[in-house]
């Protein structure tokens, strides 16, 4: 049985805490969301646009515990996208913030909360839904495609466990939000929590808002997690040397963290006496896939560990062969319960069966040491060749930024484009490359940017790139 069935047993305990200091019990969060599952009529799909409030995290487990299937997204998410997502999937409900509420929706109102909507859709329903399906989310890499993630409850719940496993989640742990619900990694933590009993500290403030690291001392925040842009901010606010007694450990996931950073945060947290997790994941493996843990954090700075519990990682070269050697690189592929089903892009896959079946190629390069903790190298599409070398770009990305320069690095065959947001020469940045890579400087494009964009989860998105210059 899932855990959103069985949150009954933690009574009246405190599940949520608002960011104006409201305590909600499990009781209440139950009695709420039940009340959401019972106005809607049977199975079927509502789309959700989430923040990090009360009623978003009670309506997502409303759809759950009824057997209704949430679709997650952004709820800044930009209007042309929301339109064609909407096309595509043609869901039953919305279920929204009331300010985001326009005639275009087309849609009457059911429920009516705080600051959330339900709305009720009346549109032909021409498409099936898949018994295992219990859950939609977007792709990391998502910036205007309809793919989505189908996630089942058995993927859901196997991977809950393990990272409650391998975290050592307590009841009486405190959790306070630093990335959306509606990306994985964010939804990973809420869930691990509620799974335990124990509360999450509501909000939208960041990391640079003064107010985040109010709540997060008056509430008595024991854990947050970050990407590796998170972990760039925390460097430049000093992090080692706040006053953060509450604080138990912290995670890292959502990309790699480099090594220096990596060793950096390693060595800040040894001192400070809080635990430091990296963390590998995918939304395609519901989450998590691999964990170091804390006592390597030094160690094995740069590497994303071992297989979380009940997983289990191999590597492949370009011939499918399995590589049984350390320090070979490969693919690498993952096998456990908690990979997903598999893609859906409109509303008629929604019926598709387990296309996986427990086995996800990641798309990612690693290496495994002789100790057998693994180290991601870079992306299988992230190469190409300059002149007839092979250049990994999330290599060259990072070493442009371990020697002061913001930057994403695209390309194609025979021509690398190097986006930078500082007003600096070409000709030194591709004489500094020249010099790193022995390649023919004229493989390498300098165009200067404002800014790098990023998604919600601080992801670079390479597609957009190109508009900024």
């Amino acid at each position: 049985m899932p855990f959103w069935q069985m949150l009954e047993q933690y009574k009246g305990k405190t599940a949520l805490i608002t960011e104006e200091g409201k305590y909600i019990s499990y009781d209440e969060l139950l009695n709420q969301a039940d009340e959401i599952g019972n106005v809607i009529n049977g199975r079927c799909l509502v789309f959700a646009l989430c923040r990090n409030s009360a009623e978003s995290v009670i309506g997502y487990l409303g759809f759950l515990r009824y057997h209704i299937v949430p679709v997650l997204l952004a709820e800044q998410i930009a209007p042309p996208l929301f339109a064609g997502l909407l096309e595509a999937y043609h869901p039953s409900y919305i279920y929204l913030p009331a300010e985001r509420v326009t005639p275009e929706l087309e849609g009457h109102c059911v429920w009516r909360g705080e600051e959330y909507v339900l709305l009720q859709r009346h549109i032909e329903i021409d498409y099936e839904l898949h018994r295992d399906l219990a859950l939609l989310l977007t792709t990391s890499g998502s910036t205007g495609s309809p793919k989505l993630v189908r996630q089942s409850a058995q993927n859901i719940e196997a991977n809950t466990k393990s990272i409650v496993e391998y975290l050592g989640i307590q009841g009486e742990d405190r959790a306070i939000t630093t990335l959306p619900m509606n990306y994985t990694y964010g939804l990973s933590i809420l869930q691990t929590h509620l799974y335990q009993g124990a509360a999450v500290i509501l909000t939208e403030a960041t990391l640079m808002d003064k107010r985040f690291w109010s709540i997060l001392r008056e509430q008595g925040a024991t854990t947050f997690g970050g990407v590796p842009y998170t972990y760039e901010m925390l460097k430049k606010l000093r992090f080692g040397r706040m006053e953060l007694p509450s604080l138990r450990y912290i995670t890292q996931a959502g990309g790699k963290l480099s090594p220096e950073l990596a060793a950096e945060f390693s060595k800040v947290c040894r001192q400070t006496g809080i635990q430091l997790i990296v963390m590998y994941g995918q939304t395609e493996a519901t989450a998590r896939m691999a964990y170091l843990p804390w006592k390597y954090a030094e160690e094995k700075a740069g590497s994303i560990g071992v297989p979380i519990p009940n997983g289990r990682f191999w590597l492949i070269d370009e011939a499918g062969q399995v590589i049984d050697s350390s320090e070979t690189v490969g693919e690498l592929i993952y096998s456990g319960e908690n990979v997903t089903l598999g893609y859906a892009q409109n509303r008629f896959e929604l019926a598709k069966p387990d296309e996986n079946q427990k086995v996800l190629r990641t798309g990612d390069m690693a290496k495994r040491d002789k100790d057998g903790f693994y180290y991601i190298v870079g992306r299988k599409k992230r190469f190409l060749k300059l002149f007839g070398n092979r250049v990994n770009l999330d290599e060259l990305e990072g070493i442009l930024r371990q020697n002061g320069f913001d930057c994403a690095c695209t390309g194609v065959d025979d021509r690398m484009d190097i986006y930078i947001t500082e007003e600096v020469q070409p000709e030194l940045v591709t004489a500094f490359l020249k010099e790193k890579t022995s390649v023919n400087p004229n493989g390498f494009m300098v165009h200067t940017i404002a800014k790098i964009p990023r998604n919600e989860a601080g992801k670079i998105l390479y597609s957009l790139l190109e508009d900024n210059r």
